[in-house]
């Protein structure tokens, strides 16, 4: 007898059979010989025992008169049906149960000992409360549907869980009010019915032990395995995005209840169409595996080992069954696939396509380590739940293109978030028309009265760098080449040897003058072309064949030129321009703080920013020239600390490169927009356009009436029109001066007049890059005011 049953219930449990005595006290006064005989010896046999009409209060009772409970019970447990029915006696929502049927009796012992069966999901304030619904339904007329479907969970002996669904028969049950049960109203009816939840409620309407509950009841089980699995399965493909959930249930114990196989392994790949190839899913690796890729993340379908079965899963689109892969493996031209599979033991297996609208999503895999373990008949339980994987691989599907393009234009078109509301209100109005298509004219994406911010460092004379590493790569290839050549002077084969030499002395002798557009590729064809074949073809002894060798291994493996000092400079620019970079963006966080700006951040010889701050661009919160001010001192600390940042990296730097920096300071308000075209922000408008142009040209500018760059290496170079500008941006380096973060020397001049804009002058400052402290920026517009005062 299995006795787990709650302790705290509104009943006090008396098990008794006085309704079936009563009955069989009917059947004893009819004149129907053969049934009132057998009632009477019944009554006669349970007559010493009150206990079974009055209530057995001690559990032990039922033990000792196991086989006259079983006689008693003969015609609700006819012995016809014992091996088909699970069934036993029982108390309803309690795991007290006792006279099973034989069938019922095989279940618990393949289940084992240490078994503790116990309703699925059941909680003990749920039964509390599902025992006050029975009083109320029971005594009070009500009608309440609780009917929700209860499962026991039981493993057989080889492991596989087996779920049967639970239904009570009350028929025999009496409930009775003791002393203490409050009187039950129709307000306190519908108090309840309003809190479920209220646990509290409920045990004060019906206190602990308050009704007595005499007689028993009858549950009978139903196998629902598949059912449940299949059903378990969809909840999981619903709750997930892998084949483990929350509530521990995977998709290999589901497999195993659904074909009843104790070592079952599921595995499954990803078909990419595109690719041509299987891959493992993301997530698989945790959880699962592929028993067809076995530990490969991906492979082409055009490998060798799927043989004749390709055709079958790609093109036919039909099932693998291999029900005795030792037999399969025999057959000519299954030997690659059969062999694979035997090193990982599997004696039969099913490979399934998982298809939709005739193209192939993926394919699952079940494999058994035992022969005919999986056949042809059994694989007709993948009908069961193929369409619910089928829909939820192709919602895989959509959600990983959906992933990819969100990737895309995070990485590559990030809109930035200071300006995605008004792209969001925009999309979100076409997605709300009524006929979404093609010929909807999107609104223009504009932000009217904005103050650009525009800041760069970079890379001094990179240009002049990169030439240089060039020519250096060049003669460095030709002079080799030109040894080697000359080498091989006295081998008579090659008479042509001597005109190959001259040839790469005179583009040696070339490269002393200025390197033209097309000097490096003209080297680039000529040494591929006409000296790497005579080299490839040449036989040279021992010492100048190790030199032959060194050359070709030195060689760059995309261009098959020299690259040594040109990978210097690249690296370098690489690694200035990502440290700097990263300050930018980082510093970028704390700057959206002061208000929300639009900022974009660009890569070139150095690094770029623009930064566009308005009422526009954040109408939620109003605008005050204070933010303004606020983001120009940030723009400039932020500039000071990425020249002390490259100051300290330069020592580091495999290539010796200094930087300069620069700010454009423009203080009317423009409007940009957004081009569709381009995919882009400009700025809009003929009288805006003059901002762009400064900004394009600035950078070349010299300091008027000379020929020096208004730009210098460890300097800042503020560009300005107006003297209000001059006076804003004083005080500033005034306060950055205070902060031993600027030098004491300020110089001041005008800017050679560029095509089209004249008026521009400039101050410069050099940063201090001596004993540098730790630099901290955390100074606002009004710490300056402050200290100003």
């Amino acid at each position: 007898m299995s006795n787990t049953a709650f302790t705290k219930s509104p009943f006090k449990t008396l098990i008794s059979f006085h309704k079936l005595i009563e009955n069989l006290e009917k059947i004893a006064a009819t004149n129907v010989d053969y049934r009132s005989n057998y009632a009477k010896a019944l009554l006669k046999e349970i007559e010493p025992y009150p206990e079974f009409r009055e209530g057995i209060p001690d559990l032990n009772f039922i033990n000792k008169h196991e086989e006259l409970i079983h006689n008693l019970f003969a015609d609700l447990f006819p012995t016809a049906l014992t091996n088909n029915e699970i069934k036993a006696i029982t108390i309803p929502f309690q795991n007290v149960t006792f006279n099973y049927s034989e069938r019922f009796k095989r279940i618990l012992q393949n289940a084992g000992m240490t078994f503790d069966m116990e309703i699925r999901d059941f909680e003990e304030d749920q039964f509390y409360i599902l025992n006050c619904i029975l009083i109320l339904n029971a005594v009070y007329g009500q009608n309440f549907d609780f009917n929700k479907p209860l499962f026991y969970d039981i493993p057989n002996a080889n492991g596989v869980m087996y779920h049967y669904r639970i239904l009570y028969n009350a028929d025999f049950i009496e409930i009775i009010p003791t002393q203490n049960a409050p009187k039950i109203t129709q307000d306190d009816i519908n108090l309840l019915m309003n809190n479920y939840d209220n646990i509290e409620l409920w045990k004060e309407k019906f206190p602990l032990q308050s009704w007595i509950l005499k007689g028993f009841g009858i549950v009978s089980l139903f196998d629902v395995t598949r059912e449940s699995a299949v059903s378990n399965l969809k909840s999981n493909l619903l709750r997930a995005k892998s084949p483990q959930t929350e509530s521990g249930i995977s998709f290999e114990s589901i497999f195993k209840s659904i074909f009843k196989i104790p070592d079952l392994g599921i595995g499954f790949i990803l078909y990419d169409e595109e690719e041509n190839k299987f891959t493992i899913p993301p997530y698989t690796d945790k959880v699962t595996k592929s028993y067809i890729l076995n530990d490969i993340g991906e492979m082409d379908c055009k490998n060798g080992i799927y043989g004749h079965c390709l055709k079958t899963i790609i093109e036919n689109k039909k099932n693998i069954i291999i029900s005795d892969v030792e037999q399969f493996s025999k057959i000519q031209g299954n030997e690659t696939l059969g062999h694979h599979l035997l090193q990982q033991n599997i004696q039969s297996c099913i490979f399934a396509p998982v298809i939709k609208d005739d193209t192939l999503l993926g394919i699952i895999e079940l494999v058994s380590s035992k022969p005919k373990a999986l056949n042809s008949i059994n694989a007709i339980n993948l009908d069961l739940f193929l369409p619910y994987l089928v829909d939820n691989l192709e919602s895989y599907k959509i959600d990983k293109q959906n992933q990819i393009e969100a990737i895309i234009q995070r990485e590559y078109t990030a809109i930035h978030s200071s300006v995605y509301w008004k792209f969001k209100r925009e999309a979100l109005k076409y997605f709300q028309s009524n006929s979404p298509s093609k010929d909807y004219i999107f609104k223009e994406i504009i932000f009217k009265e904005v103050y650009p911010l525009y800041g760069q460092i970079d890379i001094k004379g990179s240009s002049e760098h990169r030439n240089k590493t060039v020519k250096e790569d060049l003669k460095n290839q030709l002079n080799t080449l030109i040894n080697l050549f000359e080498s091989q002077k006295s081998n008579e084969s090659f008479i042509l040897l001597e005109q190959r030499i001259f040839e790469l002395q005179s583009f040696n002798t070339e490269l002393d003058s200025i390197l033209k557009a097309d000097t490096e590729q003209q080297i680039q064809n000529y040494i591929e072309t006409e000296i790497h074949p005579i080299l490839q073809n040449t036989e040279m002894d021992v010492e100048h064949e190790i030199e032959k060798q060194h050359y070709f291994d030195s060689l760059d493996e995309k261009t098959k030129m020299f690259y040594q000092s040109r990978k210097k400079f690249d690296n370098t620019m690489s690694i200035i321009n990502k440290k700097l970079a990263a300050i930018l963006d980082q510093k970028q966080i704390d700057a959206q703080l002061i208000y929300p700006h639009y900022y974009e951040r660009f890569k070139t010889d150095g690094v770029e920013h623009n930064l566009y701050i308005g009422e526009s661009i954040a109408p939620t919160k109003p605008f005050d020239n204070l933010y303004l001010n606020n983001l120009r001192l940030w723009q400039l600390q932020t500039l000071c600390e990425m020249e002390l940042e490259h100051h300290q990296l330069k020592a580091t730097l495999p290539y010796e490169l200094d930087v300069t920096s620069l700010i454009l300071v423009f203080s009317s308000p423009i409007s940009i927009r957004f081009r569709m075209d381009e995919k882009r922000f400009d700025v809009d408008g003929t009288y805006n356009a003059r901002y762009e142009v400064v900004k394009k040209r600035i950078d070349k500018a010299t300091i008027k009436g000379t020929k020096e760059r208004i730009t210098q290496k460890e300097k800042i170079t503020i560009v300005y029109s107006h003297n209000s500008e001059q006076n804003e941006y004083l005080k500033y380096i005034k306060y950055l001066q205070f902060k031993k973060i600027l030098e004491p020397t300020i110089e001041q001049f005008e800017v050679e007049e560029l095509q089209g804009v004249s008026g521009l002058r400039a101050i410069r400052v050099k940063v201090i890059n001596t004993n540098i402290p730790n630099y901290k920026q955390d100074s606002t517009y009004q710490d300056l005011v402050n200290e100003q005062n």
